[in-house]
């Protein structure tokens, strides 16, 4: 087997070859071999390939050098005989949902992936090459590898290695990036330290509407400014949920959010609601609607946020592809209900969103049990249906909120349960959103470690030269 790059798209291809002999002559100017090295003493021969961006012998600028391998000893329990460890294409997949924070694009196409290796017990070891040293984002590029890689079937352990490219190198992956950003990807408003959720279900009915306006009220108790996109244009709940109503201003022909202050936080809110009758219906096929949410992510003027809850319409259908496309960042939260049936079809949106690249983050279980006054609980819709499709899909179960009338008395009133502080039902979301923002997704921490602020470093000293005044100072972000 040869591994040859696509110069023109910076696509690895595996070729069959039966001669190992990197020297034999190469069809030019299509391909270019990838060098194939002699793999780790703990990875199988037949499953370690060691890749090199953009081409060339060692030695050559723009190959970017392997880093270092710790040995790790991990649990020697081997997968169970029903699933088989992933290929090497199959974690490269799932590593094209860790995206640059900074650059704008998965660290696979960018070339920072310098090595995939697969063991015969499910055992995934991933380097990854950084920009520079001490890069506050090492830790969040090396959870965001574990939880992507880790949730695929079969695999046991990750171990995430990581090194740092030299100025040549870095220079090479920074033409990448430009020459992706060139690609005709929405530009969004969303600042690149937000982390985007979107909170997705299966099927209707289990409350993700509510779940969504409830966390995103008990993000904003922590002081934190959350926005709160409605992408289910036809079946729009989030105003009503919220209390909210008015008129979409305009502002640089941009929307701006209405705004609902929940204590120290902030709530900014977009839906259809906003812009059409709630009573009528809205009758659009595919292409108009993947637009509509296109709209809400380009022309709205959403300022800082700390987090974006996308509340996604249920199913599988062009908007959930669509939002795959346009913000490749999303991480996933599914909801779903105790039974089985709602298990099932929830797990169906687990996979449409990692077959879209989509890290999906871990599932919620709504109208879980139902206590009532005298302190006797009722499963009325089965139990444990949150924790087998979190066991399923491989991802933790990030809560369950109680069955209770109040939930829906405070969604017809505008008042989320979630405001009512001290209620068990509260207490429930808050519980929640510790776990999202500590946890599940936290906060990206994007100060000191930045390539473009040594651009910029770059640019104030050529101005200098040249007698002119330098650009003001732009917030540093960090790749």
């Amino acid at each position: 087997m040869r591994l040859w790059l696509d110069c023109d798209s910076g696509w690895l291809r595996l070729v069959p070859h039966c001669d190992n002999d990197l020297a034999a002559p190469i069809p030019e100017p299509e391909y270019v071999p990838a060098r194939l090295d002699a793999p780790a003493p703990s990875v199988p021969a037949s499953t370690a390939c060691r890749y090199i961006p953009w081409g060339g012998p060692p030695g050559v600028p723009g190959r970017i050098a392997a880093v270092s391998r710790p040995d790790v000893t991990g649990n020697e329990d081997s997968v169970p005989d029903d699933q088989a460890v992933p290929s090497i294409e199959t974690v490269r997949s799932a590593l094209r949902g860790v995206v640059d924070p900074e650059l704008g694009a998965d660290i696979v196409e960018l070339g920072m992936v310098t090595s995939v290796g697969v063991g015969d017990g499910g055992d995934v070891d991933v380097e990854v090459a950084l920009t520079v040293a001490g890069c506050p984002l090492r830790t969040q590029i090396r959870t965001d590898v574990e939880t992507h890689v880790g949730g695929l079937p079969g695999v046991r352990s990750v171990t995430v290695s990581t090194g740092v490219m030299d100025a040549e190198q870095r220079k090479v992956v920074m033409a990448r990036a430009r020459q992706l950003a060139q690609d005709p990807a929405p530009a969004t408003d969303i600042p690149d330290t937000a982390r985007v959720i979107a909170v997705a279900s299966g099927k209707g009915g289990v409350g993700k509407s509510s779940v969504t306006v409830n966390l995103a009220v008990a993000m904003a108790r922590r002081g934190l400014t959350v926005g709160v996109l409605d992408a289910d244009i036809w079946g729009f709940s989030v105003p009503r949920l919220l209390g909210m109503q008015g008129e979409v201003e305009a502002r640089d022909k941009k929307m701006v959010p209405l705004e609902r202050r929940i204590g120290d936080g902030l709530l900014r809110v977009l839906s259809m609601g906003f812009l059409a009758d709630e009573d009528s219906a809205i009758m659009w096929r595919g292409l108009i609607l993947n637009r509509a949410v296109q709209q809400f992510l380009e022309d709205v003027h959403w300022g800082d946020l700390d987090y974006l809850l996308i509340d996604m319409p249920p199913g599988t259908g062009d908007i959930q592809m669509g939002l795959a496309r346009m913000l490749p960042r999303t991480e996933v939260i599914v909801v779903t209900t105790p039974p089985v049936a709602a298990q099932k079809v929830a797990a169906r949106t687990a996979d449409m969103a990692r077959k879209g690249y989509l890290r999906v983050a871990g599932v919620i279980e709504n109208m879980s049990d139902f206590t009532c006054e005298h302190g006797t609980s009722y499963a009325l819709f089965g139990s444990g249906g949150g924790a087998r499709l979190a066991a399923e899909v491989g991802v933790p179960l990030i809560g369950r909120i109680p069955l209770h009338p109040s939930v829906a008395a405070g969604g017809d009133a505008g008042t989320p349960v979630a405001l009512n502080e001290g209620s068990p039902l509260a207490e429930a979301f808050d519980a929640i959103a510790e776990s999202v923002i500590t946890t599940i997704a936290p906060r990206l921490a994007m100060d000191g470690c930045s390539v473009r602020l040594l651009e910029r470093v770059e640019a104030a000293v050529e101005a200098g030269t040249a007698g002119t005044a330098p650009a003001p100072p732009v917030e540093a972000a960090s790749s």
